[in-house]
């Protein structure tokens, strides 16, 4: 069978910067090839060359058997695109929106009717046709952002990054529909992800950096290259988990540590001497992610792992977070409703919940951004309703969107966020010169923020938050959308503060990110479904079909459970 897909000596510039640089490789008929790389690896332009969106400098291209660079239409008319921000009008309803990518794909009047009521049943938009796309949920957008690119029953299906943003739910609800396209209409699928596992799923896996190919295998292939390497690890005790991860970081003969299900899931290059030294370390099967990871390692070197901030002070026990009887209403509209919980000093505090599940509103009421319609908060012993300017002093937030200001610098941004926390003078210089140091943003010092990759926006961003060194860091969301090192480096930089007392409240659909939180609360529709410990939650999923369960599993449980 012909190849769907060749491509040779693949070239794009802008500028003078070299994005894609002699990219070659070839993909089958009716699979899924998985891109995956680092931030600015070139993903996006490849798949946007693809689509004969971006036409390259040099090199061949044929998709179908047509050229990309010549036969623009005929091969626009086979080929279903959804770039990242899913390319829908948010003031068109859900139908509108169908109906004008049914007009731009030039799908029959005839046949309009039956094709719109199979993909909204094969997404579960049905109910919603009439919704206003801006009011749908992010899980929904994405779905709807499918459906759109299916209208034409293309041959070639590009995604780039489908399921960033979206919770475990609506993130397998995507898989299905994908999968779906494939065993039914023999769709080939080409999808970019942030996501390891994702990748794991893939026929083919692509992995990309500065705009070349490390790796262009099955997945299964390049696992293999640390078979017999992995471990699993007990945790010290009396530490957690996260500290330890952090100490074995700093052993030359591991290339990778995480936290897999309360343990510490270890790569080694030298199983021969890691094995007498950690006796209780137990040999476990290889995954896709694990082989990520270690080909990072050869390739890249690792984040500084430096002290991050002062110390916060305090007693560990200390309670900085109470939250009582909260509740929000907007309307007849129930956000949050009976909301109690508390957080104390140096803990790491994880919000999980599905989209629109009320997360980032109980974020906002606990800043000071939103009054709640009831009940009490109280951050560092002040009650936030009666004293909210001696509340905002203590904390730090970070948005969804990075609340950055494009156009300014970096030391621009950080100088402009330090003020507007009442530093100034050597003390604030002083300040700046650090979190540049170590956010490893020196060298970056003058660029425009709006310019950098998302990694280093997350860092900037992080950097601007914790500059006042605050007691409480509330962190909405910060690593939707980054690629696996980036949010590695993060959970590093996290904890190393939550080990100088700072206290972390954050929001995440990364479930494996879950891991590194003291204690979790999972909410659905306003209300708290389970709140405990990451051991706790796991427990929620625990049976005898599945006797070592992951927060995934539990969180896509009590969810499901929730809506019966």
């Amino acid at each position: 069978m012909a190849p769907i897909l060749e491509i040779s000596d693949l070239v794009v510039r802008f500028g003078s910067k070299t994005a894609l640089d002699g990219i070659s490789f070839s993909a089958e008929p009716g699979q899924i090839i998985g891109f995956i790389g680092p931030d600015g690896a070139g993903k996006t332009t490849l798949l946007r060359t693809m689509a004969s969106l971006i036409l390259p400098d040099s090199g061949q291209a044929r998709m179908l058997g047509h050229n990309i660079c010549t036969d623009l239409d005929a091969l626009r008319c086979q080929i279903g695109y959804m770039p990242q921000q899913c390319g829908l009008y948010e003031d068109l309803t859900v139908q509108e929106n169908l109906d004008l990518y049914s007009d731009l794909h030039g799908v029959p009047s005839h046949r309009r009717k039956a094709i719109q009521e199979k993909i909204l049943t094969s997404t579960a938009l049905a109910p919603f046709v009439q919704r206003f796309t801006g009011k749908l949920s992010g899980g929904m957008k994405q779905k709807l952002g499918v459906a759109c690119c299916l209208l034409a029953s293309p041959k070639v299906l590009i995604l780039d990054e489908p399921t960033v943003g979206v919770d475990p739910v609506s993130r397998r609800d995507l898989w299905q529909i994908i999968l779906a396209t494939v065993r039914e209409e023999g769709t080939t699928v080409f999808l970019a992800s942030t996501y390891l596992d994702e990748v794991m799923r893939c026929d083919q896996a692509i992995i990309l950096n500065q705009g070349k190919i490390l790796f262009n295998d099955s997945p299964d292939k390049i696992t293999e290259r640390v078979k017999g390497r992995v471990f699993l690890l007990p945790a010290t005790a009396g530490k957690l988990a996260r500290d330890s991860m952090i100490e074995l970081s700093r052993d030359k003969e591991i290339s990778h540590v995480g936290i897999d299900c309360g343990s510490l899931r270890v790569i080694t290059g030298r199983p021969d001497t890691f094995c007498p030294a950690y006796p209780q370390a137990k040999a476990c099967p290889p995954l896709f992610a694990d082989a990520f990871m270690d080909i990072w390692a050869e390739n890249v070197s690792p984040p500084q792992l430096i002290q991050m901030g002062e110390d916060s002070g305090g007693k560990r026990e200390e309670v900085v977070v109470r939250v009582e009887g909260l509740q929000k209403k907007f309307g007849e509209f129930t956000a949050v409703e009976d909301t109690t919980f508390e957080v104390k000093r140096g803990e790491i505090f994880g919000l999980l919940g599905g989209n629109g599940a009320g997360k980032t509103t109980i974020f906002r009421m606990l800043c000071g951004l939103l009054r709640a319609s009831s009940g009490s908060i109280t951050i560092a012993g002040h009650d936030l309703l009666k004293s909210p300017g001696k509340t905002r002093a203590r904390l730090g937030y970070m948005a969804q969107k990075f609340s950055l200001y494009t156009q300014l610098s970096v030391i621009q941004n950080l100088r402009f966020f330090g003020r507007a926390y009442n530093l100034g003078g050597k003390k604030l210089t002083a300040k700046i010169e650090r979190a540049l140091i170590e956010f490893n943003l020196d060298q970056h010092r003058d660029d425009a923020a709006g310019l950098l990759p998302a990694g280093h926006r997350q860092r900037l961003a992080m950097a601007s938050a914790s500059l006042h060194n605050p007691d409480i860091l509330f962190l909405d969301e910060p690593t939707s959308g980054t690629d696996p090192l980036a949010r590695r480096e993060f959970w590093l930089r996290i904890s190393s503060f939550a080990q100088k007392g700072m206290t972390v409240i954050v929001t995440t659909h990364y479930m494996e990110e879950a891991e590194f939180c003291d204690k979790i609360l999972i909410m659905a529709k306003g209300k708290i479904l389970a709140m405990g410990t990451p051991k706790e939650i796991r427990k929620h999923a625990l049976s005898a079909e599945n006797p070592n369960p992951s927060i995934e599993d539990a969180f896509i449980q009590l969810v499901e459970e929730g809506d019966q």
